[in-house]
């Protein structure tokens, strides 16, 4: 009989008592292995792709590796009255009044005061990671008060369907470290956007922003010492150089002006390593940023634990947001036990370190879409833990002075994921998750609704 080395019998023992550990010790399930069922799942559907001109009615196939080129522009949302599927107007609750500052800066947008730019910091799952939602809502308020930038965006794909509307991103030469995955970083240092990039000499990244060009070009990363150097060109020319060489670790950002805008932006490596986060892309005003910060297999769970609070902290300080929306829920939703001890204090605790670093700036507590899953007869019921998620964001938001969009009865409440798997075409992917296209500008349009179904009540109350 073959014998196997002792170190490789070593390594299996402690992998197979390490999963036992997850799957007994309590608190521990949370990080539990996928059962057979959920690796069946993931095998048979694929991420979501990019979004397409027409949702197909189908999952489409699993995205290739990240090319050059731009993404598609967003799904155009029709403004009729059958658009949304909810009963009644979708509506944000507020009790404390708490948007009052983010709706004074609307208002300056949509008064077109110069230079009044409102920005949004959008934080969610798998869904955000590839603008789906986000860019709906993006594209409408944009409309209304003005286009003043794409806003924050990750400096390469960590996932192939990572993206930004109307947006075209190719990069080499990275080490990506997303703080929701194990090969997170381990200082946990991983800037406004929970992903942390690791490049040296020749490392590059390539944006293009075809039909809105951006006058104004910010990129986050680490100060740190031994750091190497980079530089930035628009259009072909040299904007910026930067050395992130520093005492000690600390947040950098470099910052350029491009005179009359350009379309395109490069950031090389120019000298050893260095550690980035992001691109922030603005103009001048007035008008909207809405970036998508999402995070592929994200919870609140990751925000806290995962996520340096003073790095953090001044993140989103220097982000000057207008409004910070936490619309978390669907991963967590897989384990009862975890949302029944720990999602609570969790909660809070990812509201008040919102709260700490930006003690003026309103929060959004966004609940999870509808999820479904088979049921016994074969049939599509929605998640049992869903609806105390729901139930627990409510109840965190009143208590912290925070703001509630309620997305689960927006779209329809329990039971939606099935109506929207049988429409056609189909407006959520085969795992009863993933919105499609079509499902994703529908929870937009819900979403820009209730805004300004609150914006309005509090125009009319001045």
């Amino acid at each position: 009989m073959a014998r196997f080395p002792r170190k490789t019998m070593l390594a299996a023992a402690l992998y197979l008592a390490a999963m036992a550990a997850m799957e007994w010790i309590p608190g521990l399930d949370w990080h539990r292995a996928p059962s057979a069922a959920t690796l069946s799942a993931i095998l048979r559907n694929p991420p979501p792709s990019p979004p397409r001109a027409e949702p197909p009615p189908d999952p489409a196939p699993k995205p290739k590796e990240p090319t050059a080129g731009p993404m598609r522009p967003p799904v155009e949302v029709p403004r009729r009255p059958d658009f949304v599927s909810a009963p009644g107007k979708p509506r944000i609750t507020d009790p404390a009044g708490s948007l009052a500052p983010f709706f004074a800066a609307m208002r300056r947008a949509e008064e077109r005061q110069p230079g009044a730019v409102v920005r949004v910091l959008h934080y969610g799952d798998s869904p955000t990671t590839a603008d789906s939602i986000t860019g709906d809502v993006r594209l409408l308020l944009q409309r209304r008060f003005g286009d003043a930038g794409h806003g924050f965006l990750l400096i390469a794909k960590p996932w192939a369907w990572y993206g930004h509307h109307g947006v075209g991103l190719k990069a080499e030469g990275w080490i990506a470290e997303p703080s929701s995955h194990i090969g997170r970083a381990r200082d946990s240092l991983h800037g406004l956007g929970g992903v942390n990039f690791i490049g040296y000499f020749g490392a590059y990244s390539q944006v293009t922003l075809p039909g809105a060009p951006a006058t104004r070009v910010e990129i986050h990363y680490l100060r740190q010492p031994g750091g190497g150097e980079f530089k930035v060109e628009a259009g072909g020319r040299q904007v910026l150089t930067e050395s992130s060489a520093g005492a000690e670790k600390s947040p950098g950002y470099a910052s350029g002006e491009v005179a009359g805008g350009a379309d395109s932006f490069k950031l090389t490596v120019t000298r050893g390593g260095v550690r980035l986060y992001g691109w922030n892309f603005e103009n001048y005003g007035p008008g909207v940023v809405y970036s998508s910060i999402g995070l592929n297999g994200a919870s609140v769970q990751t925000l806290v634990n995962y996520f340096d609070e003073k790095q953090w902290g001044d993140q989103l300080r220097r982000g000057k947001p207008a409004l910070v929306v936490l619309n978390y829920g669907s991963n967590e939703s897989v384990s009862k036990d975890y949302v029944e001890k720990y999602y609570t204090g969790e909660l809070r605790k990812l509201a008040a370190r919102v709260r700490s670093a930006l003690p003026d700036t309103p929060i959004l507590i966004m609940s999870p879409m509808d999820r479904g899953e088979r049921d016994k007869t074969g049939g599509i019921a929605t998640v049992p833990t869903v609806p105390r998620i729901v139930e627990i964001q409510r109840q965190v938001a009143l208590e912290t002075g925070s703001a509630f969009f309620d997305t689960f009865a927006a779209m329809g409440g329990s039971g939606t994921m099935a109506q929207w798997y049988a429409a056609t075409p189909r407006l959520v992917s085969a795992d009863f998750l993933h919105p499609t296209p079509g499902g994703a500008a529908r929870v937009g349009a819900l979403l820009e609704q209730a805004l300004l179904e609150s914006y309005g009540r509090w125009k009319a109350a001045q």
